[in-house]
C-alpha cells in the first residue's frame, strides 16, 4: 500500500480492527512495525545521536491500542531505541514526557485516533520542540516504506509510569495559583470521560484538591465506547455531562475526548461551555492576565465572539481550521513580536503560550478550575465572565459532498465564483481578513448573520456554516445562498436546499 495515504495532517491514522463493512485494515502488523522503524530513523537523524536514544510510548483506551503499541515498541527496540512503555496515557502527557525534568525523552509516540470510531487508530509524535508537522510525518512514512535501518544496537523495552507525575503538575498549578492546599474543597465537580483516557483527572487531580467528584461517569477505559463517543462536539456526549451536572447539582462538569487533548464543560446552571463560549471564557481570563493579547481562532467562530474579545481589550485573529494551523499562526505572531497567548479551535483544541503551545484539554480545564476557586473567594462566578457574550439565535452546518475525484479543483472553483458573486450582490459583504474559503456577512433584511463556505482539509466536501442573530434568519441566508449553489451539479446540496424551503 501507499504509506503516504495514512498521513492525516500532522498525524498518522488508519483502520486497525475489522467490524465496519468496506473498511479493510490498513494498520497491519507490518505497517505498524515499519512505522516504528521509520520513526526510529527519523528521531536518530533529528537528534543527531547514535546511542542512548530514548522514546516514550503511550496509548488511549482503544481496543487495538495495546496490540499496536507492542508492534511499534518492538520495532523501535530492534533499531536500537530505548523504549519506555507508559501504557494508558493522554496525548498531552506524552509531550510533557519529553520536557519534564527527570524524564526528558528524545521523542514520544501516542497511539490514538482521537474521537474516531472504535475500529480506527493512529500515531501522534512529539519531540521537546512540540508536535510534529505534516512534513515530518511525510518523512517518517517515507522511511517506513524504505528498507533503511538505523544500524544501532542496545535497544530495549521497559515499562514506566508518567501519569502520576503529569497529574501532579496540573494539581500543583491550581495550588500555586490559589495559594491553597485543597482549593476545590466544597465544590462538587463531575467528569464524563466517555470511557476514554481521561478518567485519571478524577482520582489524580480533583480528589487530591478536595473536590467532591461523586456523580462522575464512564471513567473506566473501554475502547468500544459503549455509552457515547468521547467528543465534546458530540451532542449525545454533551447531553451526558449536562445530565450528570444536574443529577447531583454540581458546580462544574468536565468532558474530555478520547486522548484528552480536547475538553468541554458544563456550568452549574446546566449551560454548555464549548465552541464560542469556552473560547470567550478563556479569552476573558487571559485578557485580564495579558491585556491586549491576540486570540487566534479557527474560521467558524461567531461575530459575537469577535465583539466580545474586542470589548475585553483583546484582538481577535480568525484563521484557518485545523489545530496545527491555529497553533502555528499564534506562534508566528509571537515570533513577529505580537503577543498571542491562546490558539484555539471551536472543536475544543486549545493551546496556551504559557504551556508550550500544547493543545491540552486537561490544561484548559485546570485554567477554568483556578478561576472557579478564585471566584468563590472573590465573589464572582464563571457564568459572569461571559455574561456580555452575544450568542447567535441560530447556527447550522451543512457538509456538501463533492462528487468528483478531482474535488479540490472543483471545490475551489465554487469558492472563487461565490466570492466574485458576493462582491456584486446587494446586502452581501465579504468579511475582512478572511484566511479560509469565503465568509460573507448579510444585513438585517437578508438574514442578519453570515455564512462561511470552505474546502475541507482532507475530505471531498465543502462545509458550510450559517449563523444568524434572529430566529428564522438562517433559513433566509440558506435560501439566498441556494440560489447560487443550485447550478453546481457535482455538489450534493440537497440538505441545504431542503432547509431553505
Amino acid at each position: 500500500m501507499d504509506y503516504q495515504k495514512l498521513r492525516n495532517g500532522s498525524d498518522i491514522r488508519g483502520v486497525a480492527l475489522d467490524g465496519i463493512e468496506g473498511q479493510p485494515i490498513t494498520l497491519t502488523e507490518k505497517v505498524c512495525r515499519d512505522i516504528g522503524r521509520g520513526f526510529a530513523l527519523w528521531i536518530m537523524k533529528k537528534s543527531g545521536k547514535d546511542e542512548n536514544i530514548r522514546v516514550s510510548v503511550g496509548r488511549d483506551s482503544r481496543l487495538s491500542g495495546e496490540k499496536l503499541s507492542g508492534w511499534l515498541c518492538s520495532a523501535m527496540a530492534a533499531e536500537g531505541i530505548k523504549v519506555t512503555d507508559f501504557g494508558m496515557a493522554s496525548t498531552p502527557a506524552m509531550f510533557m514526557s519529553t520536557i519534564t525534568e527527570g524524564y526528558e525523552f528524545d521523542g514520544s509516540v501516542m497511539i490514538t485516533a482521537s474521537h474516531l470510531p472504535f475500529n480506527r487508530n493512529g500515531f501522534k509524535f512529539f519531540t521537546a520542540g512540540g508536535g510534529l508537522e505534516g512534513s515530518d510525518i511525510k518523512e517518517i512514512l517515507a522511511y517506513a516504506e524504505s528498507n533503511e535501518k538505523t544500524g544501532l544496537c542496545g535497544g530495549e523495552i521497559v515499562t514506566g509510569e508518567f501519569m502520576d507525575t503529569y497529574s501532579k503538575i496540573l494539581a500543583d498549578k491550581i495550588r500555586s495559583a490559589t495559594g491553597l492546599e485543597k482549593p476545590l474543597e466544597g465544590f462538587k465537580i463531575v467528569v464524563d470521560a466517555g470511557n476514554g483516557a481521561g478518567g485519571f483527572y478524577v482520582d489524580k487531580v480533583l480528589a487530591p484538591l478536595g473536590a467532591d467528584t461523586r456523580g462522575s461517569r464512564f471513567l473506566e477505559p473501554d475502547g468500544s465506547f459503549p455509552n457515547h463517543i468521547p467528543n465534546p462536539e458530540n451532542k449525545e456526549a454533551m447531553e451526558s455531562i449536562t445530565e450528570a451536572v444536574r443529577e447531583v447539582g454540581a458546580d462544574f462538569g468536565i468532558i474530555f475526548d478520547t486522548d484528552v487533548d480536547r475538553a468541554g464543560a458544563v456550568l452549574s446552571d446546566g449551560s454548555e461551555l464549548n465552541r464560542n463560549r469556552i473560547i470567550a471564557m478563556l479569552s476573558a481570563i487571559l485578557l485580564r492576565e495579558h491585556p491586549g493579547t491576540t486570540i487566534v481562532t479557527d474560521s467558524i467562530t461567531s461575530t459575537g465572539l469577535a465583539k466580545f474579545i474586542e470589548e475585553k481589550g483583546g484582538v481577535h485573529h480568525r484563521f484557518k481550521r485545523g489545530y496545527r494551523n491555529v497553533i502555528n499562526e499564534s506562534i508566528r505572531l509571537n515570533n513577529e513580536g505580537k503577543d498571542s497567548q491562546l490558539a484555539i479551535e471551536t472543536s475544543g483544541h486549545g493551546a496556551f503560550k504559557e504551556n508550550y503551545f500544547l493543545d491540552d484539554g486537561a490544561y484548559i480545564v485546570t485554567k477554568l478550575l483556578i478561576e472557579l476557586a478564585r471566584g468563590k473567594s472573590e465573589g464572582y462566578t464563571l457564568e459572569s465572565l461571559i455574561a456580555s457574550l452575544e450568542e447567535p439565535a441560530e447556527s447550522v452546518e451543512f457538509r456538501m459532498n463533492i462528487l468528483l475525484d478531482d474535488f479540490k479543483a472543483y471545490g475551489q472553483s465554487v469558492i472563487d465564483e461565490l466570492t466574485a458573486y458576493a462582491e456584486k450582490k446587494d446586502s452581501w459583504s465579504l468579511a475582512p481578513s478572511n484566511f479560509e474559503g469565503v465568509r460573507v456577512n448579510l444585513d438585517e433584511n437578508h438574514g442578519n448573520g453570515w455564512f462561511l463556505l470552505r474546502l475541507s482539509l482532507h475530505d471531498p466536501l465543502l462545509p458550510l456554516n450559517i449563523e444568524s442573530n434572529e430566529v428564522g434568519g438562517a433559513k433566509k441566508i440558506a435560501k439566498e445562498l441556494s440560489e447560487f449553489i443550485a447550478s453546481y451539479d457535482k455538489l450534493d446540496k440537497a440538505a441545504l436546499i431542503d432547509f431553505s424551503k
